[in-house]
């Protein structure tokens, strides 16, 4: 399979449910979608202006001073000491390395990539990309032999389940048998909302429960688009195995795939900042508050969603029979038929709508 065998891109199959939505007198309620809304904090916008004068090359590495305060970000926020400048890179959003890093690890037809059951389309896409064979399964003791890459989401996306240290450990035990990379997407791990996430650090796949402080094999994957509002600044990174990090830098040299200076300038400042995370996040609690009670007194079934940007739902109907429905009451959400074949009866709803749009949506609701 080839760039040019690619699906058409599955979000088009949800427009006449959005023409069906924007019909609605009070307007449209988009939760389809998880593209911040929210300012951009000054603190961090401030910095991109300030370097704008981006006359010479970017490193693809990333500057110093970003590769520091990775690391730093990593010790203070994941519970994750001892790594170094060599564990870490900064990537153009966290969706180009989805889709690409099979392309980059030189996987291929007879390899297996594995990825969750629930899952973002783009782990599938990567593999379908360069022939290997994708396979949904959670289970790590059905992960089949010829295994190359592992991808594991944490918070997931759209589920919002949350792995905790000893599912990881496992995760990583059975990859290591395999011969298997494993790569963990952890976008979300700053937003939970349910016990123990609510006040515990959800863990990195690099945390040292899980590794016993050896890293080797092991990639996390994290994108400040959530927690910063930075969809825009395409800003993300991975940390993990030095071998592996010092082989994707070499290849995005080639390829020229760097980040921009700017933007890496505004990185640094958006890691050191605790406060306007902590304020994001108060944002998502509120509308979570909101929306959840008003879905479950509409007859939905929330299941998972302990943490992360989505609510995902069921009324044990098809999918698009719920959206069909919430169509009508002109709110948009994703069917879970875009998240792998074993979700049809579910729905993902975001929480990344205003305020006014969120309590709209739940007054809908209510309605009902």
């Amino acid at each position: 399979m080839g760039v040019a065998d690619l699906a058409d891109y599955p979000w088009d199959a949800v427009a006449p449910y959005a023409t069906r939505a924007r019909a609605h007198p009070d307007g449209l309620v988009d939760l389809s979608i998880g593209s911040p809304v929210d300012p951009t904090p000054p603190v961090i916008a401030h910095a991109l202006a300030a370097a704008t004068d981006a006359h010479a090359y970017p490193q693809t590495a990333g500057a110093p001073a970003l590769r520091e305060a990775i690391v730093d970000w990593y010790a203070r926020r994941r519970g994750v000491p001892d790594l170094s400048a060599d564990h870490v890179l900064p990537t153009i959003g966290s969706k180009e390395l989805v889709a690409l890093l099979p392309l980059l690890l030189d996987l291929g037809p007879g390899d297996v990539v594995v990825h969750p059951r629930a899952a973002y389309p783009t782990y599938e896409v990567g593999a379908r990309l360069v022939g290997a064979t994708p396979i949904a399964a959670d289970d790590p003791q059905t992960w089949p032999a010829g295994t190359r890459l592992v991808w594991l989401n944490s918070p997931g996306n759209p589920d919002g389940r949350v792995l905790d240290a000893v599912s990881l450990r496992a995760a990583v035990a059975r990859a290591r048998e395999l011969g298997a990379i494993v790569a963990s997407d952890e976008c979300y791990a700053e937003l939970g909302w349910d016990a123990p996430w609510h006040s515990e650090p959800i863990p990195s796949v690099l945390d040292p429960r899980v590794t016993d402080g050896d890293v080797r094999g092991i990639l996390s994957v994290y994108s400040l688009s959530k927690q910063s509002n930075l969809a825009g600044y395409r800003a993300a990174f991975l940390a993990g195995d030095p071998e592996i990090v010092a082989r994707l830098t070499t290849a995005r040299k080639h390829l020229g795939m760097i980040l921009p200076a700017p933007v890496q300038a505004a990185m640094i400042i958006a890691l050191g900042d605790d406060e306007h995370v902590a304020a994001q996040k108060d944002r998502y609690r509120a509308r979570r508050a909101t929306l959840k009670p008003a879905l479950e007194a509409a007859g939905f079934r929330i299941d998972f969603s302990e943490a992360g940007l989505y609510l995902w739902a069921t009324e044990d109907r098809d999918a698009w029979d719920s959206l069909g429905r919430l169509a009508d009451l002109g709110i948009l959400a994703g069917p879970g038929h875009f998240y792998g074949e074993h979700f049809p009866r579910h729905i993902r709803l975001s929480l990344t709508a205003t305020d006014e749009r969120i309590a709209t949506a739940a007054a809908r609701l209510r309605g009902l």
